[in-house]
């Protein structure tokens, strides 16, 4: 059986959601945009709902890290055939992203238009990423410690978990999880690797467990979600990308294109609000949503994975 065939088996046991695409649709306003572009692709379900609203004329470019996502997107965008194109790439790497297209006499940008209209983000990891145990993002999954949104990328969280001090992983676990008891789990942790290496997600989620004890009790989320957040945002240097994505596509957009961004955490939403602050204080974007919107009651009971999810869009204006 093809690797696409195994993946369409798995796509059919997995409900996603795109996440407050109502509320995207409307601001991104893509009706009257021609080059859309989609830095987050995942499964294409965001870039779907963009594609039947989308003139017949408009091109759709949509990138993402993990080739997996990539063919699982190729076969729910079919019947847009001719209409967009998938790149396996960095979302920070998008000038040179489309530089590559600007480079076929037949690209979107063959008419001489050099920006684009929309740049979208959707920072959220994919159910497709969460449902596959061998991925390393799921503390609910048994699965080796990997977490890569690329699996070419040759470092993983096993690398971090077992390799860094134990100053170095409280900073991290400190820095991108917000984590209160860091310094006691990176303690659990570099104690328990002397014993062996700690190679698997219920074995780090375990311990994180036993580490916190009795506190997690005061806690509506589970003890090990932060630990795996802050991993996962290491091994990828997410906020380190996103904020060298924010200031590419702000500089590529055409005049009175929009930028959207849908973050899950309280340093990425950071991250786009100074970015968006910043360029409108140098009169290059206006923000349209003074407040970052959030998901609707009827959405966060039909998708409980949106409740933490703020949308911030802006337009640019010079």
């Amino acid at each position: 059986m093809s690797t696409v065939n195994i993946l369409e088996q798995m796509v059919n046991k997995i409900k996603h959601y795109p996440v407050m695409y109502r509320e995207v649709l409307e601001f991104l306003d893509l009706k009257n945009k021609r080059i859309v572009v989609d830095g987050t692709l995942g499964m294409g379900s965001h870039a779907y709902k963009f594609l039947e609203v989308m003139p017949k004329e408009s091109f759709f470019i949509g990138i993402d890290r993990d080739h997996e996502s990539i063919d699982i997107a190729r076969n729910n965008l079919a019947q847009f055939a001719l209409r967009f194109s998938l790149v396996q790439g960095d979302f920070s790497q998008i000038d040179q992203i489309l530089k590559g297209f600007k480079a076929l006499d037949q690209s979107p940008f063959s008419n001489g238009m050099y920006g684009i209209d929309v740049f979208f983000l959707d920072l959220g990891i994919s159910t497709y990423q969460l449902s596959i145990s061998d991925r390393g993002f799921s503390f609910l999954k048994e699965g080796p410690l990997d977490m890569r949104m690329d699996r070419k990328y040759f470092l993983s969280a096993y690398d971090l978990v077992n390799n860094l001090s134990e100053e170095e992983l409280i900073h991290i676990f400190r820095k991108y999880g917000e984590e209160r008891y860091s310094r006691r789990i990176a303690y659990f942790i570099v104690n328990e690797r002397k014993i062996s290496p700690i190679s698997s997600t219920t074995q780090l989620t375990q311990l994180v467990t036993k580490a916190v004890g009795a506190r997690s009790h005061r806690s509506r989320i589970h003890p090990a979600t932060r630990i795996f957040q802050a991993l996962r945002i290491a091994v990828n240097r997410e906020l380190e990308v996103l904020e060298k994505a924010l200031s590419q596509s702000i500089s590529l957009l055409n005049k009175g294109g929009r930028i959207g961004v849908i973050s899950f955490h309280s340093l990425e939403d950071r991250i786009v609000k100074h970015a968006f602050k910043s360029a409108a204080s140098l009169g290059v974007l206006k923000i349209l949503t003074k407040k970052p919107l959030t998901p609707t009651e009827n959405e966060i009971d039909e998708n409980s994975a949106s409740r933490s999810a703020k949308l911030r869009v802006a337009e640019k204006i010079c």
